[in-house]
């Protein structure tokens, strides 16, 4: 018998495990819902101090209640960081932690940094010099207007009237639980994890598998053999929308089943494998944080700059600059006749959108005031999270620039992540672009929350009547460059190549 003490997301309390504690007492086992101070309990309500600290304090207490010898603590969303803080106070008491749809946080940081609400994100910042109470002598954070559930975390799958409930019974948040930082004695080893990933929120398996192929200190502990992955198709709230799949994995997860991500030692990640083509090598100039690839040719040439996805952790080494596939691009385009370049930038974390932005722009001035380009030639070629950065080419798009590009992309900031830094919305930014040429490389084999971005963009294409080039590679995965060495995989590259000089002209 294992017992299990749930610890939901802002805004809501104990109400919301309902149904997942009915099926694990019908299992034989305990569940111990907890509502946190000031989340709805009269007799419990936010005082003044009330703050991250009086919910760690409300889940220990929680723990210390059982006489079990097998405690399961589950946080989802928000509630993942008192579980933590009530792990690290009761190490020895704590069989397992379930991170329910929840971040990774970091020592340090407050709730607020994973939060993906914009809006409670920039409330929040806007009073914090404001020490003013509100209602009990607590700042509150009102929770979302119904029909705005969805900021806080998908909706997919919740039936009408469980999502009713969830407006109905929302508690507003004290303000402090979300700005104070979490704070970890470290003293002690973490007991095993499990996450469980809900697909219709934008995580999956596969896409922590390729952030900790990218070499993230912080993630190599993904790799230990007590931490565990489940995934669950639905939204951000699997507890109102598949309570017994849920009730079922956390069950699995006590008893440490599960997928586990291994690491092959000496072994490539797949971005780090073989480009799929045979391309030979070409002069290459370094220069800061750009690589020129140079053609033969004489006179001014078009240039084509290669821009990376990520986030990519700031330690990963070889930089993307030197990845095989970046590398690959790169001499394809310089056979081409053109320039190509690639760039190192800074998109470390989902919030660095904004100064990836600029080095982007930085790096397209550099290159345009290069003699050995020609200005009124530029292509600019966006990969995976590097999507994102389209929008702002497409929303005021410059004569010079003759064709955008972008393979696999996110083109739309994924459920999950939070902010941006500013709004990234390429869909939006259609209309504006005219007749700019837009080539887009479709992989078949996407994870299934980037591909819906794409089907979005496609679809706003298509409504605005946008210059639109679809190369489909229907058996090739993201990235597929170094993975899918196939004759369908090198012939769409030769194909999405040939496309972006096409547009350059001469």
């Amino acid at each position: 018998m294992t017992a299990f003490v749930l610890v939901s997301e802002a805004h809501t309390g104990g109400w919301i495990w309902r149904e997942v504690a009915v099926r694990l007492r019908e299992s034989g086992h305990t569940a111990h819902p907890v509502t946190l101070t000031g989340m709805g309990d009269p007799q419990r309500p936010a005082g003044p101090d009330t703050d991250l600290e009086t919910h760690i304090e409300d889940v220990v207490r929680a723990v210390d209640a059982l006489h079990s010898a097998d405690v399961v603590v589950v946080g989802h969303g928000y509630g993942i960081h008192p579980v933590l803080g009530a792990a690290d106070r009761r190490p020895g008491r704590i069989a397992r932690v379930v991170h329910l749809d929840a971040g990774l946080p970091r020592d340090g940081d407050p709730p607020l940094v994973l939060v993906p609400d914009e809006q409670v994100r920039e409330r929040l910042a806007a009073d914090a010099a404001d020490t003013g109470a509100a209602e009990g002598g607590a700042r509150l954070v009102p929770p979302p207007e119904p029909g705005a559930w969805h900021r806080w975390g998908s909706t997919d799958g919740i039936p009408a009237e469980a999502l009713d409930r969830l407006a109905e019974l929302a508690a507003p948040q004290p303000a402090a639980t979300l700005t104070r930082p979490l704070h970890r004695s470290g003293t002690a080893s973490a007991p095993p994890t499990t996450g469980v990933l809900c697909t219709g929120n934008g995580s999956s398996i596969a896409l922590v598998e390729h952030v900790v192929s990218l070499g993230d200190p912080r993630m190599q502990a993904l790799t230990e053999p007590g931490v565990t992955f489940f995934e669950l198709p639905t939204g951000h709230w699997p507890m109102l929308s598949v309570p017994r799949e849920l009730a079922r994995v956390l069950e699995e997860a006590a008893r440490g089943e599960g997928h586990r991500i291994t690491r092959t030692a000496g072994e490539d990640p797949p971005h780090l494998q073989p480009f799929i083509l045979d391309v030979p090598p070409c002069p290459r100039e370094r220069s800061g944080t750009l690589d020129r690839y140079l053609p033969e040719a004489d006179g001014p040439a078009p240039a084509v700059i290669l821009v990376h996805g990520g986030p990519v952790p700031a330690g990963a080494r070889p930089t993307p600059r030197d990845w095989p596939a970046f590398v690959g691009y790169a001499r394809c385009i310089a056979g081409s006749g053109a320039i190509a370049v690639t760039l190192d930038h800074g998109l470390h974390d989902v919030a660095d959108y904004g100064r990836a932005a600029d080095d982007v722009a930085e790096a397209v001035a550099l290159v345009r005031a290069d003699p050995r380009v020609d200005p009124d030639r530029i292509a600019l070629w966006f990969f995976s999270g590097g999507g994102l950065l389209c929008a702002d080419w497409l929303a005021a798009p410059p004569p010079w620039l003759r064709c955008v590009a972008a393979s696999y992309p996110v083109l739309a900031a994924l459920p999950g992540w939070g902010s941006t830094g500013r709004p990234f919305c390429p869909a939006e930014a259609l209309p504006a672009s005219g007749g700019l040429p837009f080539v887009l490389t479709r992989v078949g084999r996407e994870h299934p929350p980037i591909a819906a971005t794409v089907a979005a963009f496609t679809a706003a294409a298509d409504a605005c009547g946008a210059a639109l080039d679809v190369i489909d590679v229907p058996h090739a995965h993201h990235g597929f460059e170094t993975i899918d060495h196939t004759e369908e995989a090198r012939e769409a590259v030769r194909t999405a190549v040939a496309a972006v000089r096409g547009h350059l002209g001469g």
